[in-house]
């Protein structure tokens, strides 16, 4: 069963076309990362599935449910918008009961000293809002998304802002809620937090929909094509090797891409004869990689030409 079934949805804001005809299958049970730039189609998707809204054609369907023509679905889903916004003076349990009893949970006392405790929150449940910081914030909106036990939850960029031990306990609570059963939609900037987590990557750009399945298979659309390289010295060489078409560096490594034909011993030989080389490892490109492709700068310049 599909969880979330978009079928050539189109959405239009005036003359610009925000979704293209979109068509997409979120498996029941998965964690589905949304990915794309600024501006391309995934918030704007992401409203439509929530009703928030109304798809200029196509249709919807949400946990068996059609809602382009109604919003049967919606106390069985949990949504957590990118615009993050709280009542800054109420209560923090006081502002989660009110938020459980929008959703139909009227005894949600329990549920919510749980939620505090395992994100630690729990000294700050008699407080108001707005003594807690941005952090704890965010964490306070995700316990509201996700108190009424929902079957599916969308995330939009849920790690945004978060420090690195907030982000794991995010995290680890997110995949909990998949064990449980529930399907979890999230978008992402961030390319790591897509490859480790999700057992599905949909990519838009421009509104369409332009890479959709499992790491793996997004991968085997592009060659071995890439040279992961760890260089003691002089890593400058790196620009100026026959056969290598563009060179990403991430300070400890570097990734090299390889013009069509080029032979990776003879690349490396180059290497060798220049500097001492500690790591040399031919590769598929990373879901980093695969995204500036689609839509970084030479891909624009590519589009023009």
């Amino acid at each position: 069963m599909a969880a979330v079934e978009i079928t050539d949805v189109t959405k239009s804001f005036g003359e610009t076309v925000a979704v293209n005809g979109l068509s997409l299958r979120v498996p029941d049970g998965s964690i589905y990362g949304f990915i794309g730039p600024n501006g391309s189609g995934k918030t704007t998707t992401l409203r439509m599935i929530m009703r928030i809204l109304h798809p200029d054609r196509g249709r919807i369907h949400v946990l068996g449910e059609d809602v382009t023509e109604s919003a049967a679905a919606s106390e069985r889903v949990g949504y957590l918008p990118e615009e993050r916004g709280l009542y800054r003076k109420m209560v923090v349990k006081d502002l989660l009961r009110f938020y459980a009893e929008l959703k139909g949970l009227r005894d949600s006392n329990r549920a919510i000293d749980q939620w505090l405790d395992r994100l630690d929150l729990a000294e700050w449940g008699d407080k108001k809002v707005e003594s807690l910081s941005k952090g704890m914030s965010q964490k306070l909106q995700f316990i509201a998304t996700v108190l009424h036990k929902p079957q599916l939850i969308l995330l939009d960029e849920p790690f945004s802002g978060l420090d690195p031990v907030n982000m794991d306990v995010l995290r680890q609570a997110v995949l909990d809620l998949r064990r449980d059963g529930a399907t979890v939609i999230f978008s992402t900037h961030d390319m790591g937090v897509a490859e480790k987590m999700c057992d599905f990557i949909f990519m838009i750009y421009k509104g369409r929909k332009v890479l959709d399945g499992t790491l793996a298979s997004i991968r085997d659309q592009y060659s071995n094509d890439t040279l992961r390289v760890r260089l003691s010295e002089n890593g400058e060489v790196v620009n100026r090797l026959d056969g290598v078409e563009k060179v990403n560096d991430y300070g400890q490594f570097k990734e090299l891409r390889m013009t069509a034909g080029a032979d990776a011993q003879q690349i490396l030989q180059q290497l060798a004869k220049q500097c001492r080389v500690e790591h040399f490892e031919i590769t598929q490109p990373s879901l980093h990689d695969v995204f500036v492709r689609i839509a970084g700068p030479e891909a624009e310049e590519a589009q023009h030409a």
